[in-house]
């Protein structure tokens, strides 16, 4: 099944994987959950994608979303997009594409244009997952780098939260 080898490739990257086997199951995870980003289907059983990302948006879900599907028709595109839709990924595909695309949408989300993001002597190169510390790589297991990624993309966010606290907004 391509869903558990994507989310065991994923998982390998670093990434911590949700599955939903249907429609109706992504509805709710994406409705309850807080995720960085998420990779939807148009196919699933029950409820369409496309009718899931609709409700996501609706209710406010505003995580980034990649379309991953075998309709690669123009009509399916602009569908996708117009529901709300971050990127858009047709099968077949190369799981390092998927791996980098997910990786720009959530250091987009996060406000960094840049793939290179540093603090301090802390530097992580975003489209390479890697993280270096005054220039040679870290060796990292798989929590200590969501860890370190999660406090890195939240960084600046913690700086403009601040300076917002001063200003008394």
């Amino acid at each position: 099944m391509l869903a558990k080898e994507l989310a065991r490739a994923l998982r390998e990257e670093n990434f911590v994987v949700d599955l939903a086997a249907t429609g109706e199951d992504g509805q709710h995870l994406g409705e309850t959950e807080a995720y960085d980003a998420a990779v939807l289907d148009l196919g699933l059983p029950k409820i369409p994608g496309v009718e899931v990302l609709q409700s996501w948006r609706k209710h406010q879900r505003l995580f980034p979303v990649l379309i991953l599907t075998a309709r690669d028709g123009w009509t399916d595109k602009v569908d996708g997009f117009k529901a709300g839709a971050d990127d858009y990924l047709t099968k077949p595909f190369r799981v390092e594409e998927l791996v980098m695309r997910l990786r720009a949408l959530v250091r987009r989300a996060s406000g960094f244009a840049a793939s290179r993001i540093t603090c301090g002597p802390l530097t992580f190169e975003a489209s390479a997952g890697q993280f270096e510390l005054d220039g040679p790589p870290l060796k990292l297991t798989a929590f200590e780098w969501r860890v370190l990624e999660c406090l890195i993309m939240r960084k600046e966010n913690r700086r403009r939260a601040r300076s917002l606290s001063r200003k008394g907004l």
